[in-house]
């Protein structure tokens, strides 16, 4: 089965400098696990659940912290046209639960872990 599939479409993104506050406050309004971290057009991290609680567990002050400073620079990315398969294998080479989905390298989405097991549990 492809990507395209499976995915969640839709824009998660948010910029470097917002806030990590507002950040985990998308990720609860859009019941996600991560988001991508934009640079204008440009995908340059993403982040995670897992981020905000290392941000805090490390007793940053979440008022002024960014996205940019928690980030994840190294972005795995899947495409629409991908087996889910192999992305499923690209996740756990990285350690990682969830992937931006990239078109022209646009993020027009996420798949996760989850979706690609509800998607092989199925068919």
């Amino acid at each position: 089965m492809q990507v395209a599939e499976a995915f969640r479409p839709g824009a998660l993104t948010c910029e470097t400098d917002d806030p990590l506050v507002d950040v985990a406050r998308e990720l609860l309004e859009n019941s996600t696990g991560v988001l991508a971290v934009l640079d204008g057009n440009m995908i340059v991290g993403i982040i995670s659940e897992r981020d905000i609680a290392r941000a805090v567990a490390h007793g940053t002050d979440t008022s002024t912290a960014t996205a940019e400073m928690f980030a994840t620079e190294h972005v795995e990315t899947a495409k629409r046209d991908e087996n889910t398969m192999t992305v499923a294998r690209r996740m756990l080479d990285a350690g990682v639960r969830h992937l931006p989905v990239v078109q022209d390298s646009m993020v027009i989405g996420v798949i996760s872990m989850r979706d690609v097991l509800a998607v092989e549990a199925w068919t």
